[in-house]
């Protein structure tokens, strides 16, 4: 009986506060009868720094007494004459992980944004780690365009690529100063492809009618229920490989010496072959470059993100009051197994 009164009395609590949380999210979001876009901001973290506590951690569990004394006194010699030098010039990192739609556009315009604002063409370099199958062709047009800025500005652009970049991906990457990429990551892909599935057959099968009314001669070339036609594949294989050869002429404008013809066959390779394709310039990842960079340079990774406003941090508030209940409960009925 005392168990039951327990559980009762906890499961009463646990009920009120769901039932409340709920009632205030029902309230905002009922008010919110014309909710605003929600605005983001810059991120800076200071990746020297964090390397130089990596560093000083394992210096300070490796070296003896004596060694690491003598250490610190060459540390400070050396941060003293720094000091009385110019300071470093900066090296500005983005990451940029594609997906199929190419959304993450909307950070990198503003993130690019925010470091045109700052950086010296002169002594300033910009890291874009990028990952990314492809996707859109419109999405990773843009994606491209928004890298050519920093072309266009005078600042030198390193693309490195860990993993893959290919089709839209590659698409990007070429606007580079220059291409680095891991030895087996995925490279290439200069190619166009577009695929539908048609349920015509089906619908006619079944009896179903389908009507579809267009102005324009090409329109809509192939459909997914109405009975496509030969003109209309041709007009669509067409439209694909007019799409082909601006991708070929781009990646042409960018990458003058590739044999474009060779590359562009919608083949993808590993970076050792894409090599000596031309299709990058070094082998190596992306932290090799960090490393290389933060002996010269202060090296910060610049993120945009979108801020929480209160009914998103009420919902995260709400999902983990419900896990913590139900693991206390979970606790209980575990406490009476033998």
């Amino acid at each position: 009986m005392e168990f039951l009164y327990e559980y009762g009395l906890f499961f009463a609590k646990t009920l009120t506060f769901v039932i409340a949380i709920a009632v205030i999210v029902a309230i905002i979001m009922g008010a919110a009868v014309k909710p605003k876009a929600k605005k983001g901001e810059i991120t800076i973290d200071d990746l020297s720094e964090q390397l130089d506590d990596l560093k000083q951690s394992f210096i300070e569990n490796t070296l003896s007494k004596k060694e690491l004394k003598a250490h610190q006194k060459q540390q400070k010699a050396a941060a003293k004459k720094q000091h009385s030098e110019d300071p470093k010039s900066r090296l500005y990192v983005i990451d940029f992980n594609g997906s199929v739609d190419a959304h993450e556009v909307e950070s990198l315009r503003e993130e690019i944004t925010a470091i045109l604002t700052i950086a010296d063409k002169e002594k300033d370099r910009v890291l874009v780690r990028l990952e990314s199958g492809g996707g859109v062709v419109h999405g990773y047009g843009l994606a491209a365009s928004q890298l050519q800025r920093l072309r266009n500005a005078g600042v030198h652009l390193t693309v490195a690529i860990d993993k893959v970049a290919a089709s839209g991906g590659y698409m990007m990457a070429c606007v580079a100063d220059e291409i680095v990429a891991a030895p087996f990551a995925i490279v290439g892909s200069i190619g166009v492809i577009a695929q539908i599935p048609n349920f015509n057959k089906i619908l006619k099968k079944n009896d179903v009618d389908f009507e579809q009314i267009t102005a324009g001669e090409y329109k809509r070339t192939l459909t997914l229920f109405g009975e496509n036609t030969d003109k209309g594949r041709e007009k669509f294989k067409q439209e694909i490989e007019e799409t082909h050869g601006l991708f070929k002429t781009f990646v042409s404008e960018q990458r003058p010496s590739l044999d474009i013809d060779m590359v562009a066959t919608g083949e993808h390779w590993f970076a050792t072959q894409a090599f000596d394709k031309g299709l990058v310039d070094k082998i190596e990842t992306s932290d090799d470059i960090l490393l290389s960079q933060a002996k010269e340079r202060q090296i910060f990774k610049v993120k945009y993100r979108i801020k929480k406003n209160l009914s998103d941090k009420l919902a995260v508030g709400l999902s983990t009051g419900l896990s913590k209940a139900g693991v206390s409960l979970m606790s209980r009925f575990k406490g009476l197994n033998p």
